[in-house]
């Protein structure tokens, strides 16, 4: 048994983790732990607050307490607005904190583009222009070339949490670029963990959403690899364990 840990901000789209959990097929866990949002609001200062060192160490003795191996901070706006230095440091107090490997949901985008071999991508944001352009700039650091953003205005998690299917392809298919290799989907208030293989088919690429590749990279730092096509053309690379 594997179990990974995952500190989450509020609640939006938490349900998407139990969902990864039972479409992965294995013996691998999900724990998650809600960490204080505080202000529910996608802003620079609301969001560096939400992403404090003292908000996410709250959450990891739970996590310690679950046999977690490893810890992914399930939020890409509270660790890619703290810059590409900033993002490692928030990285590092975690992983003292909790006694484990960490990351970012900010970190987990930038390896699973590389992981299929990527480096044009294209954003389409829940949030405001301001902050969707950060999260662009993130990527650049990261090496990527960032062919076109598309922030949609929304301020909360808890309104981005409503979406459905019908949203999130609208938000695809307005967001995405012809010459980008992967689409990105940067928010892990959004519900995706059951619109993937929909999303892939809609745009004919493969697509990365937030909570999808948190869960990728706590694998990834866990060392292990499961092949679960519904979750998309990230969890089909070789080398893979047959579930």
């Amino acid at each position: 048994m594997t179990a990974l840990g995952f500190l989450y901000p509020g609640h939006s789209a938490e349900d998407d983790y139990p969902r990864i959990e039972q479409l992965l097929g294995s013996d691998i866990r999900l724990p998650l732990v809600h960490t204080d949002i505080g202000e529910d609001a996608h802003r620079v200062d609301a969001l560096l607050e939400m992403g404090s060192a003292d908000r996410l160490a709250a959450g990891v003795e739970e996590l310690r307490l679950s046999g977690a191996e490893a810890v992914v901070w399930a939020c890409t706006s509270g660790s890619f607005v703290y810059g590409w230095q900033g993002a490692h440091e928030q990285v590092r107090s975690l992983a003292l904190a909790a006694g484990m490997p960490a990351s970012s949901t900010s970190f987990a985008f930038a390896h699973a583009v590389r992981e299929l071999g990527a480096k044009r991508v294209a954003v389409a944001a829940t949030y405001p222009e301001d902050v969707a352009t950060l999260f662009a700039a993130f990527l650049r650091d990261a090496g990527l070339e960032v062919l076109s953003v598309r922030g949609s205005g929304i301020i909360t998690a808890a309104e981005v949490g409503t979406w459905g299917e019908t949203e999130v392809l609208a938000l695809a298919r307005a967001g995405d670029h012809p010459d980008a290799e992967v689409l990105l989907l940067p928010d892990t208030a959004l519900h995706t963990a059951s619109h993937i293989p929909a999303l892939e088919k809609e745009l004919g690429k493969p697509v990365l959403t937030a909570n999808q590749v948190t869960v990728w990279e706590a694998l990834r730092l866990a060392d292990r690899r499961v092949n679960a096509p519904e979750l998309g053309a990230l969890f089909t690379r070789e080398p893979i364990i047959q579930v």
